[in-house]
């Protein structure tokens, strides 16, 4: 995934990362971004369903262009980092623990009060469900504060998802599933919680099995 393929440059391995980085992503949120459009189309109020749509589609815009800019940053930090091994043959030997530091690490996001906070303007959104106008510009900027928040709350589960493998059907399942629970739960943030939990418990069995103890 970071890497290129022999005769790729690096402009054309990051447009393939892109694509994909997008493609997973909108596979991933989608699930929980449908209610939080549909609160949005409420905020509105009475606008004919044509107009609705266009400004539901700049919401939508906005949210994945965040996901987007983030997956520019994501692609040169993960190339660097899977070159250190390669440079540094001893870090070869603590990566496996490294990676099951960042799942424990991701645990312990899930359990604090700053994902608590963005989870909860997630599910209301920005503004907390005040009317808003009906033009684009709006529409656009609710989106991409709408994206700026989620990105955050999902701060800890992308980076499971990156450590573990964007290709990895089961890890993109398990993720989706744990985001779209949290979002759409009554009780998010105990929704969050047990979802913590059990990240905490596979990075704390991961860093066992790395270090030879189980």
């Amino acid at each position: 995934m970071w890497m290129r393929m022999p005769g790729q440059t690096w402009t054309d391995a990051g447009a393939s990362f892109l694509g994909m980085w997008v493609v997973m992503m909108v596979a991933m949120m989608l699930p929980s971004l449908v209610p939080m459009l549909w609160r949005y189309r409420l905020m509105i109020g009475e606008v004919n369903e044509t107009r609705a749509g266009r400004l539901i589609a700049l919401v939508g815009v906005g949210y994945f262009v965040v996901w987007t800019v983030l997956g520019t940053i994501v692609f040169p930090v993960g190339v660097a980092l899977a070159e250190l091994p390669m440079r540094h043959p001893a870090l070869a030997r603590i990566a496996p623990i490294a990676i099951s530091a960042v799942v424990l690490l991701a645990g312990v996001v899930q359990l604090s009060e700053w994902k608590a906070q963005h989870l909860a303007i997630c599910r209301g959104g920005p503004g907390g469900g005040c009317a808003l106008s009906a033009d684009a510009g709006t529409a656009l900027r609710y989106g991409l504060r709408l994206g700026a928040y989620c990105t955050r709350s999902c701060a800890g589960l992308t980076a499971v998802v990156l450590v573990l493998g964007m290709t990895d059907v089961g890890v993109m399942a398990a993720a989706t599933a744990a985001i779209t629970a949290e979002r759409l739960a009554p009780a998010s943030a105990r929704a969050a919680r047990a979802i913590g939990v059990v990240v905490v418990a596979a990075g704390l069995t991961q860093i066992a099995r790395a270090a030879g103890l189980g």
